[in-house]
């Protein structure tokens, strides 16, 4: 059975070993995190001395997943728009061992069910590169939907211009 708990220190040292590609470093948030490879020490001073997005303090909640094997997934969870109603997933990855067999699904449930009978936020948004078709199909199948913009958003990636696709989910 899948459960979640707050990310610790150590944890970064399974979320570097799923970092086993650059690609994957890339499409998990790569940009944010300096160059490929990167270490314990840069996850952990992104999340716990220098997370800039924050705009409050108390808006930047890095989340584990585990089973009677382990850790087996990670992301992290912030509010956005200023309120305590809308909320934003990101910096989603499961084991590489793991991928493909669901444990993403049942991790982001897991998130779904928290943030919206916990927390009790209105609406959960996530962004997904177009080229990670897996991520993707993943959210979709949990109930995401992709929200109608006029505007595109895209990220450079090592010279390339990636589509960004935005979804959310509504309470």
């Amino acid at each position: 059975m899948l459960r979640l708990r707050p990310y610790k220190k150590c944890d970064a040292r399974k979320i570097i070993s799923w970092l086993n590609t650059k690609e994957t470093f890339e499409r998990w948030g790569g940009d944010h995190f300096g160059s490929y490879p990167i270490d314990e020490n840069t996850i952990n001073d992104k999340y716990f001395n220098n997370n800039g997005d924050c705009v409050e303090e108390d808006n930047f909640y890095p989340m584990i997943a585990f089973d009677e094997t382990g850790v087996v997934g990670h992301f992290i969870m912030r509010y956005t728009n200023g309120d305590n109603k809308n909320l934003r997933f990101g910096w989603v990855i499961v084991d590489s061992n793991k991928r493909g067999k669901g444990y993403g699904k049942e991790m982001l449930k897991l998130a779904i069910e928290y943030a919206f009978n916990i927390l009790k936020v209105d609406r959960i948004t996530i962004g997904v590169f177009e080229n990670n078709q897996p991520a993707y199909h993943c959210y979709k199948s949990i109930g995401f939907n992709e929200i109608d913009s006029d505007e595109e958003f895209f990220a450079m990636v090592d010279g390339e211009k990636w589509k960004i696709v935005e979804l959310e989910i509504l309470r």
